[in-house]
């Protein structure tokens, strides 16, 4: 069941949760053992709208047509665990509002408006590499949230994280919510870097398990 967040939802409560899934980024971010050479991603809130069902294949391309408010985007990278070594077959799953601010869910009040040709969610599974790649578009603010794209991982059936990513260079990351009480490193391992890349954009979210 979805878990319920700050989004589109009152300040106060907001900040308790906020706070609350902090303390679990601090625990994710305390020193690893000697031979391991990566930090686990940290955790970060579901969320309001995770997506009420999944298809039963992998879908990868959120992007379904063309679309004069969207900016292309491969979203893509590898889940690892703390050693650096591969995971694959790991069930990566991303979801994200359109555009205009409007996710593919009953709980947004909007939903009736949403882009036709942004599917707003999908799921994919790692290679053996651990690698995965989304087409999606560049995530897009809305009152209250910096742009940002959920990320779940589930391997074996067990999920193992639920996080977001951000995009580097925002102005909305200085007053949203939760980003600006993340710790810096937590910070930097949630942030991505976009390049362009063909008529749009790519970034590289690298995913380490703990």
């Amino acid at each position: 069941m979805p878990s319920r967040s700050i989004e589109h939802g009152s300040a106060r409560p907001a900040r308790r949760r906020a706070l609350a899934g902090l303390a679990a980024v601090g625990t994710l971010l305390l020193p690893l053992r000697p031979w391991a050479t990566v930090r686990a991603t940290p955790a970060m809130t579901e969320g309001p709208f995770y997506p009420e069902r999944f298809g039963a294949q992998p879908s990868p391309r959120l992007l379904l047509g063309a679309s004069a408010d969207a900016v292309p985007l491969r979203f893509e990278g590898r889940v690892v665990d703390l050693q650096g070594e591969a995971i694959g077959g790991a069930r990566v799953e991303i979801w994200q509002c359109d555009a205009g601010g409007r996710y593919p869910h009953s709980r947004d009040s909007r939903v009736q408006e949403r882009d036709p040709n942004f599917a707003g969610f999908g799921w994919t599974l790692t290679d053996a590499a651990g690698r995965y790649g989304f087409d999606t578009i560049r995530p897009a603010p809305y009152p209250g949230r910096t742009p940002h794209i959920h990320v779940a991982v589930a391997v074996g059936g067990r999920r193992r994280l639920v996080t977001q990513a951000f995009i580097e260079g925002e102005a909305g990351n200085a007053s949203d919510v939760l980003y600006r009480w993340l710790p810096q490193q937590a910070r930097a391992l949630l942030t991505v870097r976009l390049a362009p890349a063909g008529p749009g954009l790519q970034g590289s979210f690298d995913i380490v398990l703990a």
